[in-house]
């Protein structure tokens, strides 16, 4: 975030200190992609609407108001799930390039798996917001993991502390694949890997809000010295087996010289493109 505030201050200040050097769109390069992004916890609201399973976030945010810097929750939030169309518009009247929204685990799998059903109102909404975008001219990027996990799976075998989260999470990137492939062209599988691995256990600032005792943090239980190491583990296998059901399964050529199209049909991942070749 500081690296990113300072480069907005030296923007800034580069453009109105240099009277004869204007900066816009023509200053960069023609493939240049200008976007802006969301997490579906911060942005949809509607956490109890349209067969939303519960999210670690639902949880924590109520059990530990005081690690929120307001006291708030995401229930409501700026009520994308009701609003979606109007920021969509917002976008396009700033001429952005690509949204970059998440997809909340919880809401098309409430109890976080396949064989526990599947919530058609969820498609729906992801669909419905997909296809908006694409008619108003904005690309979509889509993560499938912005540490909202289902409470679901945090409660039966405690989420990414255990290998069983590698199956589930799998599945819930092909439905995905599945569900929206045929129009989203550039995925994330892991929103910020380190983040969450370190605030959810290493110091239990965000759910599952887990960490040593004598840090004296108030936490849920667990181990800053072993736990984020598992959760780190089993991140980047979860990160894999969503690779390869793409690779092996939605990877298309292009019909024109039959190569792979390693940037337009990319998983990304730990914040950088991981080209599938």
């Amino acid at each position: 975030m500081a690296l990113n505030l300072v480069s907005l201050v030296w923007l800034f200040t580069l453009t109105i200190s240099t009277s004869t050097l204007a900066l816009n769109r023509s200053s960069f390069p023609i493939d240049f992609i200008f976007g802006t992004s969301t997490s579906a916890y911060q942005y949809e609201g509607g956490a109890k609407e349209g067969g939303k399973g519960t999210n670690i976030w639902d949880t924590f945010t109520k059990k530990y108001p005081e690690k929120i810097a307001d006291r708030n929750t995401g229930e409501v939030s700026v009520d994308g799930y009701h609003l979606y169309k109007e920021d969509v518009g917002i976008m396009k009247y700033m001429n952005l390039d690509a949204y970059r929204l998440s997809i909340s685990w919880s809401r098309i799998l409430p109890s976080g798996r396949i064989s526990g059903g599947i919530n058609e109102e969820g498609i729906t909404y992801y669909n419905n917001m997909i296809n908006e975008l694409l008619a108003n001219g904005i690309e979509v990027f889509a993560t499938i993991f912005h540490w909202d996990l289902p409470q679901a799976l945090e409660d039966e075998y405690g989420g990414f502390l255990s290998p069983l989260i590698v199956f589930d999470f799998r599945d819930y990137a092909e439905l995905c694949f599945k569900e929206f492939g045929d129009r989203v062209k550039h995925w994330i599988t892991i929103n910020e890997p380190s983040t969450y691995t370190t605030a959810g256990y290493v110091i239990g600032m965000f759910p599952p809000g887990r960490c040593s005792d004598w840090l004296n943090l108030n936490c849920t239980g667990g181990d800053s010295g072993t736990e984020p190491y598992l959760v780190a583990h089993h991140l980047l296998l979860a990160h894999a087996a969503a690779v390869q059901v793409y690779k092996t399964k939605y990877q298309v050529y292009d019909t024109i010289d039959n190569r792979r199209l390693s940037t337009t049909y990319a998983i990304l991942g730990w914040t950088t493109i991981a080209k599938v070749l």
